[in-house]
């Protein structure tokens, strides 16, 4: 495949919805297996299409642009492999590798509850480059939502608990106590440790919580969420209170890129 038929392969995979790493060797020195201009596809499934040499090199970007899918890695990166050190090859090159990663965004919020403050955040969070995912029971709510939201009805939002994505915030921002209990028990409860969980509420209603998810058999060290959600700025206005959670959601997620 030409450059130009790999680069429209990577915009029909990111207009599917599926992510992909596009790999550009820059720049090669010496003996190499590809000169400079070579591109392929990565997806999460694997080789897509086009070449950076084959053999070693290849299978060592494959490897590369896997890891940046499973750390939710910043979506550029440069790398720079000796043949021989790097990757074990008998040609004594190098090469300078462009990963670019495309696709869905991979900053992930899952938010339960489409109430006053949910709106106001999803307002908001809909200028920034994230995908938000928001549950609840009550259509008309979900409907004032922007459009850019990915709502999700259900009559029990802990129902959509088990598709949360690995690596998404999470937010508890149901109707009150009685509907964030068993989401909060059921998300708790999964084997997955969420970057983020926060809970709309006082001190009070996260004590009352700890207590009663404790006595449903969540693990101690399970319990360290968010409550109240949101950094301690601003007044009770709902648009305020959704500038202190977005903040304090941007907060969690830059501290976790490298």
């Amino acid at each position: 495949m030409t450059p130009d038929e790999i680069l429209r392969r990577s915009a029909q995979l990111v207009d599917s919805g599926e992510p992909c790493v596009a790999v550009t060797l820059v720049e090669a020195t010496g003996s190499t297996p590809q000169d400079a201009g070579a591109k392929m596809i990565v997806t999460t499934k694997g080789f897509a299409c086009g070449t950076v040499g084959g053999g070693r090199i290849e299978a060592k970007a494959i490897d590369h642009a896997a890891a940046m899918f499973a750390d939710n890695a910043p979506g550029c990166q440069w790398v720079d492999w000796n043949l021989k050190a790097d990757v074990g090859m008998t040609c004594g090159g190098s090469v300078k590798l462009l990963f670019e990663l495309f696709g869905p965004a991979r900053w992930q919020i899952t938010m339960f509850g489409a109430g006053h403050v949910a709106q106001a955040l999803a307002r908001l969070l809909t200028t920034l480059p994230c995908k938000l995912t928001c549950i609840d029971p009550r259509g008309d709510w979900l409907a004032k939502l922007p459009p850019e939201v990915t709502t999700v009805q259900l009559a029990t939002p802990a129902d959509y608990v088990d598709q949360i994505p690995t690596g998404a915030q999470v937010l508890c921002m149901t109707q009150g106590h009685r509907s964030d209990l068993p989401v909060l028990q059921r998300l708790l409860k999964l084997p997955t440790q969420f970057p983020f969980v926060g809970v709309i509420g006082s001190k009070a209603k996260a004590a009352v919580l700890r207590k009663e998810l404790t006595a449903a058999g969540v693990e101690p060290a399970k319990l360290d969420f968010h409550c109240p959600v949101g950094l301690p700025i601003g007044t009770n206005h709902p648009g305020e209170i959704a500038v202190s959670i977005a903040a304090q959601l941007l907060e969690v997620r830059d501290k976790s890129v490298p």
